[in-house]
């Protein structure tokens, strides 16, 4: 039996059921919390926050169990304490990551530190707990910084990253699947087999034509179509948007094609959005009210279905030995 972390604490895979693998309770840039324009109180974010949640439980009912997957990281505000408060009060299953949504997101201490130093990082908040608490991570996050270019920040996290998988068993999430042939070059020279990544936001409208989705998939890695929401048929639609149509198309074509184990999907929305309006309407709900409608209008059954959300995203955050022993490990147990 395996398992996974959560905020509350480790549960077995098989108690996660219905799994939105990359959605956020509240994202922002570095500072953002700060930001007097865009400040929410506490009790402000609860409100935005909490119904959105309970609905996504009351939408799983069906799959025994809903768990989210926050892909916030390090520096654009994680609140472990807070997600903790909205599990209990929610009976969400909240997944919390370590890592980072890119370099250009890390604040200048960690901009400068070492791949040792971040690959303990990682680990720490895996095995010990994230700081301030003893929740610890089920995920490891890692990035693209603006530009759609890896920098050397990025490489450095993307090492560290696949070192601290191989110690712990988590797997990894990207931000963007583009400049992909670097990072898959990383996973490689560390000996981390790429099943263990999940190559997010493959289906962004900005990331058209600048990603190799299909050769990812035919080297064993994941694919992330995990944007579903963000179309342009929107009223005020994000720059990232894209035609709901051809999304979904994308989507199908995998599915078609044989390829249902190659992807996982989610509608990275923001619970209660950090420095910046958000998208209006954009909740991880749109996987129930629209996209699953969508899906089985298609033909898609209802055992495809499951197998998406439910049975792959459960073997993809298992933590799996993978038979590696790993220096952070030993370096960190005697710290």
């Amino acid at each position: 039996m395996g398992s996974v972390n959560t905020v509350l604490g480790t549960i077995p895979v098989e108690e996660l059921g219905f799994v939105a693998i990359h959605e956020h309770i509240g994202y922002g840039m570095p500072g953002s919390e700060l930001d007097t324009r865009w400040w929410r109180s506490p009790e402000i974010r609860y409100e935005e926050t909490v119904p959105k949640l309970r609905r996504f439980a009351e939408n799983t009912r069906p799959y025994g169990a809903a768990t989210f997957v926050d892909a916030t990281g390090i520096c654009n505000g994680r609140d472990v304490p807070y997600y903790q408060s909205l599990s209990e009060k929610t009976g969400v299953h909240i997944v919390a990551s370590t890592g980072f949504v890119g370099g250009d997101t890390a604040l200048p201490f960690f901009e400068r530190a070492s791949v040792e130093y971040l690959t303990e990082q990682f680990v720490h908040e895996i095995t010990v707990g994230i700081p301030g608490t003893t929740a610890r991570a089920g995920i490891i996050k890692v990035g693209v910084s603006r530009g759609f270019r890896m920098k050397p920040l990025d490489l450095r996290i993307y090492r560290a990253a696949a070192r601290a998988a191989l110690a712990t068993g988590v797997p990894i999430f990207t931000h963007l699947a583009v400049d992909v042939e670097p990072a898959v070059e990383v996973f490689a020279e560390e000996g981390l087999p790429l099943h263990r990544v999940l190559f997010g936001h493959a289906d962004d409208g900005v990331s058209q034509g600048k990603v190799k989705d299909r050769w990812i998939a035919a080297q064993g890695g994941r694919i992330g179509f995990d944007t579903f929401g963000y179309d342009l048929e929107l009223p005020d639609p994000p720059f990232w948007g894209r035609p709901r149509a051809e999304r979904l198309e994308h989507f199908l074509g995998y599915l078609r094609d044989g390829l249902v184990d190659s992807v996982l999907a989610s509608a990275d929305a923001n619970c209660s959005p950090l420095g910046w309006p958000g998208v209006k309407g954009h909740t991880v709900n749109y996987l129930f009210e629209t996209l699953l409608p969508a899906l089985r209008e298609n033909g898609v059954t209802e055992e495809t279905i499951h197998r998406i959300f439910v049975e792959l995203p459960a073997a993809f955050l298992d933590q799996q030995s993978l038979g590696q022993q790993s220096p952070a490990l030993s370096s960190l147990s005697t710290n």
